[in-house]
């Protein structure tokens, strides 16, 4: 990959963060040959900052990094673009993004989040953590207890019902995915495969 940093007066080149895991943009800053050097060699996001006229690493003072994935380049190679994991927000409001964008599929990577955590803490009071606690057979079973009330409510016609053991169902298919120390995006990526 190489960059054209020549092709701007200031040597700077716009830098896209996009998160690895969901693909959502999360902010855009500036680079130059050093932060970009800085970047790979701290496998961390460094940025010039244009109003501190210095290099910057995302996280500095939050603590909130952004650890990279991949870097790439755009076909005019003008352009960077940053896969990244992000250690917390990523905008200084406190934000996940610098567009504060939100989508309904952000809530399952929550989700997924609270259930890993409640398997850290299986001997809490949680609902969560007893499934975790009373082993795999049991969260398996409750899966199939939750599929089967989706199929029996899906032969009726109220809509409430069969959205809320559809959320049932899901919610305990993430624990089991959790539990077998697998994710929704390993999913995602089986079914990315078999498309065509």
């Amino acid at each position: 990959m190489k960059i054209d940093f020549d092709k701007f007066e200031n040597g700077l080149v716009p830098a896209i963060i996009q998160d690895s895991k969901t693909g959502k943009v999360l902010m855009l800053g500036y680079m130059n040959r050093e932060s970009l050097a800085k970047t790979r060699e701290e496998n961390r996001v460094v940025f010039y900052s244009r109003s501190k006229r210095r290099l910057w690493m995302k996280g500095e003072e939050s603590g909130n990094y952004l650890h990279v994935i991949d870097i790439l380049a755009d076909c005019d190679n003008d352009a960077i673009l940053v896969k990244a994991v992000p250690t917390g927000p990523v905008c200084h409001t406190g934000a996940d993004t610098c567009w504060n964008e939100k989508n309904e599929a952000d809530f399952l990577t929550h989700l997924e989040e609270v259930i890993k955590e409640r398997k850290r803490d299986i001997d809490g009071k949680s609902y969560t953590s007893s499934l975790f606690k009373s082993g795999i057979n049991k969260i398996a079973q409750k899966v199939g207890e939750e599929a089967t009330e989706v199929i029996i409510e899906a032969k009726d016609n109220n809509r409430d019902l069969f959205l809320n053991e559809s959320a049932d169902l899901l919610f305990h298919y993430l624990v089991l995915l959790a539990a077998k120390d697998t994710s929704l995006t390993d999913v995602i990526t089986v079914l990315k495969s078999r498309h065509k």
